[in-house]
């Protein structure tokens, strides 16, 4: 199938790893023109040879960026004045005691997973509604609809992140421009993946590991298995493409069943 996305620029924020290349790894392979993101020059120059390695001849580059860092994203929005796709993907994550989350966590938590998303939009999107045509896609997760009581400040933010999209949904009517959400379930990323380690290490292998962790912390999967990063990618792909018009203001679940809600 062709997405019609030769030519498109896309930048997707937080792509050196995880979903975030792969959504880029994706996009790249459509045709579009990418603009990756991460916090070091290294850690960019390795994400980029990956792109190039599986589609050579990809338009690509890369600019380094803390998005807890308001002047940095400012530097960045000088540097990609306008793009036609914009992916929120950048984001933090860790298990912490509600009692325990201070001020500054929950700051720090809505700086980089919330107002990233809400600044570079403040940019591209009335460019965006002017030209008649965009994608704002935010990678929110079903920890925005199923609060874990592990990390609060963390699902929070990806509710906020939903909120937003929505919000910026209805001020498209009319328009080429839509503004959806992504919800991914329990992915394979690296984190996952150096979890899984650590469970093999104490005499398990991945697989039993992976059986475990379905079965007592997540056992309302329909999949029963981490989703890979190349699965949200593809649904990414397809919303940033102009054949999902009919998709707007939408949370879309890519979570392998873990939601029960209809």
């Amino acid at each position: 199938m062709d997405l019609q996305l030769t030519n498109r620029t896309a930048l997707i924020t937080g792509s050196t790893a995880g979903i975030g290349l792969a959504i880029a790894q994706r996009l790249a392979a459509e045709g579009a023109h990418v603009i990756i993101t991460g916090r070091t020059e290294a850690r960019i120059a390795e994400a980029k040879a990956a792109i190039v390695a599986q589609t050579p001849g990809a338009s690509v580059r890369g600019v380094a960026v803390d998005f807890g860092d308001a002047a940095q994203v400012d530097n960045l929005l000088r540097d990609v004045p306008t793009v036609d796709i914009l992916v929120n993907n950048v984001g933090i994550f860790e298990p912490k005691p509600f009692a325990e989350i201070s001020d500054a966590d929950w700051l720090r938590f809505f700086e980089v997973n919330v107002l990233s998303g809400v600044r570079l939009s403040r940019q591209y999107f009335p460019l965006m509604l002017a030209a008649g045509w965009g994608r704002i896609l935010f990678i929110s997760s079903e920890s925005g609809l199923q609060i874990p009581a592990e990390m609060v400040h963390y699902g929070t933010t990806k509710t906020a992140q939903l909120a937003v999209a929505r919000g910026l949904a209805e001020l498209t009517k009319g328009t080429g421009v839509t503004v959806n959400s992504v919800l991914p379930g329990p992915t394979a990323s690296e984190g996952v993946e150096e979890f899984l380690k650590k469970l093999a290490g104490e005499g398990k292998t991945r697989e039993e590991a992976e059986h475990e962790f379905f079965r007592d912390a997540r056992p309302s999967s329909l999949l029963q298995r981490f989703i890979t990063t190349d699965e949200i990618a593809s649904m990414v792909a397809y919303l940033s493409s102009p054949l999902a018009a009919a998709t707007n203001g939408a949370s879309v679940r890519v979570d392998g069943g873990v939601v029960r809600s209809i």
